[in-house]
């Protein structure tokens, strides 16, 4: 009895291991890539965008992807093994969107050996070697990809660094060499958004960022609005930016392209700071006085927009720190804007995706009473807002200023909107052959009250890396660009990829803490300045009716008043040392909660409930 006990316990165990194995190889199988993204964004998962993409191809593709694989297999340097890990990644997302598109994305591998004819043809084909082999010889990692005609499209070289792009990156090759002819977009621009020469520098200007990304998405067309009578029909959407005193003739122009059905993107501003029209470099100040802002009065008018061409928006909540001299703390500027998910639409495909937009000057729209079209909120300020006179802040050089008299009008300005419904013209007196009076169909405006979060400041910092210009954003205000524009033409399915390209996750409950010390900081350096000036006021008073001789002694009353001032301002100096030192307490309470959490809290718990079910257990047994 024993002896076949113990046979059936061998036996019974030895067929639990050739079951084991038997489910890992048939799940290995029968599984094999599949995955479960448990991040947040779920960053490793593709997009609806890049499904549909794929799922469209009516061609086959070919992709190749190049990488150095002999000459990093040895190396123990960090950055080339991080390089290692990166082609993983990619190697993994090009496999899994082959697998989506059934067959019409051919994927091939190769290894560029020095010297061999594959080095030779990734150079031709624009893959960008860099010298990070052991004894400098260059390491590879890009992708050609071409259609059936003579389409290709190439990543030079997938940086590391760039690895929330990286979907959006290859989609977007994907997407050029399914759709090889680029739709036209018309540009009517009074910044200077394209290369060319500036006359202040007396040099070549790079393109702004946004315009390389229009550029490499569709067919931009340069319109020039002191001569502008039509816009072209092959146009479907116009962008104008900073139309800054529009003749008639060109409003008219734009009007006539919405009422025949032309989609509009519109960026004005009450303070376009990067405006350099008619500076003169050797007179600032009268740069500084120069009237800077742009609108659309008889579209607005005739579309019942208000806009404010005078007013800037000041939001207490979202003002970004900046640098007021070297060395000095930041201090936050409540004229220059980062906007957060909350103040994003999240109903609207355009901002859906997207995290943080950053404007600098920005002004409002609302609808007047009356207006037959609707206007729908894209961005918002906080309801900690409040509007003040462009010169004010065009004027000031202490952000801090903008503080005094600081009050709320808990109203929440619309920054950038849609506007939509059966548009009418706003030139009814004019006559000519195909004028239209009104739209046969409902049409469609997108409307942005700030022309900086165009500017590369604003959004993306441009790095040299290897002879090769990288845009690193670190905001939203590009995609939200491009989104506008690619839903304006009708096109949705890069908008979902690129809303996931900046991934931030700030520390909300920090910001919170440094944003109420920063509000009691200045109320007590307030307090100090005005103590500070009825001190010097009283001192004055007691200064007056005194002989020239007696003008240079203190009297015993004026003595008492700033021996009083000298002692209060150590106080408040004394309460501002000690609201900073309650902030950082507070951040390293914080911290030590999180800690406690992470590393004991939850395996204690854990534990606690590892025990508890066997308890539990053990006691039903027994039962």
């Amino acid at each position: 009895m024993t002896f076949n006990r113990k046979t059936l316990t061998g036996g019974a165990l030895a067929l639990i291991a050739v079951l084991f194995v038997a489910a890992v190889l048939v799940s290995n199988l029968l599984f094999r890539g599949a995955r479960l993204d448990l991040t947040e964004h779920k960053l490793y998962t593709l997009s609806e965008g890049t499904r549909n993409i794929l799922g469209n191809l009516d061609e086959p593709l070919n992709l190749t992807l190049y990488f150095s694989d002999k000459a990093t297999a040895d190396s123990n340097r960090p950055d080339i093994r991080a390089l290692r890990v990166y082609y993983n990644r990619v190697h993994e997302l090009l496999e899994e969107m082959a697998a989506r598109a059934g067959g019409k994305l051919r994927l091939t591998l190769i290894d560029p050996l020095p010297y061999s004819e594959d080095e030779d043809r990734a150079a031709a084909a624009g893959i960008q070697g860099l010298p990070l082999g052991p004894s400098g010889e260059k390491v590879s990692l890009g992708l050609v990809g071409t259609n059936a005609t003579d389409g290709q499209a190439v990543i030079a070289f997938f940086d590391p660094g760039k690895e929330s792009f990286l979907e959006y990156d290859v989609a977007k090759l994907i997407h050029d060499l399914a759709a090889p002819k680029k739709l036209a977009v018309g540009l009517l621009s009074g910044l200077p958004l394209a290369a060319g020469f500036d006359p202040m520098t007396r040099s070549m200007r790079e393109p702004w960022g946004v315009y390389q990304e229009l550029s490499q998405l569709f067919d931009v067309k340069e319109l020039d609005g002191s001569t502008l009578k039509a816009v072209d029909k092959d146009i479907g959407v116009l962008v104008v930016v900073h139309p800054k005193q529009l003749n008639d003739d060109a409003q008219y122009a734009i009007d006539q392209f919405v009422l025949r059905g032309g989609h509009l993107l519109a960026f004005v501003d009450p303070n376009a700071e990067l405006d350099t029209t008619g500076a003169d470099p050797s007179n600032p100040h009268m740069a500084m006085l120069a009237d800077k802002s742009s609108d659309l009065p008889a579209l607005f008018k005739a579309w019942g927009v208000e806009y404010t061409p005078d007013q800037v928006v000041l939001d207490r909540a979202r003002a970004v720190p900046v640098g007021v001299a070297p060395g000095a703390p930041p201090v936050r500027h409540p004229g220059i804007i980062g906007l957060k998910a909350p103040d994003l639409n999240r109903d609207d495909i355009v901002t859906a995706n997207l995290e943080s937009i950053n404007v600098a000057s920005a002004g409002y729209f609302k609808l007047a009473q009356g207006s037959a079209l609707k206007l729908v909120p894209l961005f918002e300020s906080s309801a900690q807002s409040m509007t003040a006179p462009a010169q004010r802040v065009k004027l000031v050089r202490d952000p801090t200023e903008l503080w005094e008299g600081f009050t709320p009008t808990g109203v929440r300005y619309t920054i950038a909107a849609r506007l939509q419904g059966t548009f009418k013209t706003a030139f009814p007196d004019r006559q000519g052959e195909g004028h239209l009076t009104e739209a046969k169909e409902p049409g469609l405006v997108v409307l942005v009250a700030d022309t900086d979060l165009l500017s590369d400041r604003m959004w993306v910092r441009v790095q040299n890396f290897f002879g090769q210009n990288m845009m690193n954003a670190f905001a939203n205000n590009g995609d939200f660009f491009v989104n506008a524009v690619d839903n304006l033409t009708g096109s949705t399915d890069l908008i979902s990829i690129r809303g996931r390209a900046t991934s931030q996750r700030p520390f909300t409950k920090v910001e919170e803490l440094k944003q109420a010390a920063d509000d009691r900081f200045r109320d007590k350096e307030r307090e100090l300045q005005k103590e500070l000036t009825d001190t010097e006021r009283k001192l004055a008073e007691l200064q007056t009716g005194k002989s020239r001789d007696e003008a240079l002694v203190l009297s015993p009353e004026q003595k008492a008043g700033l021996e009083q001032f000298l002692k209060r301002k150590l106080e408040i100096r004394k309460e501002l040392r000690e609201v900073r030192r309650q902030l950082d307490s507070d951040i390293e309470a914080l911290g030590a909660w999180l800690k406690f959490i992470n590393i004991a809290l939850i395996p204690i718990l854990l534990t606690f409930g590892a025990v508890g079910y066997v308890w539990w257990n053990a006691r039903q047994r027994a039962h």
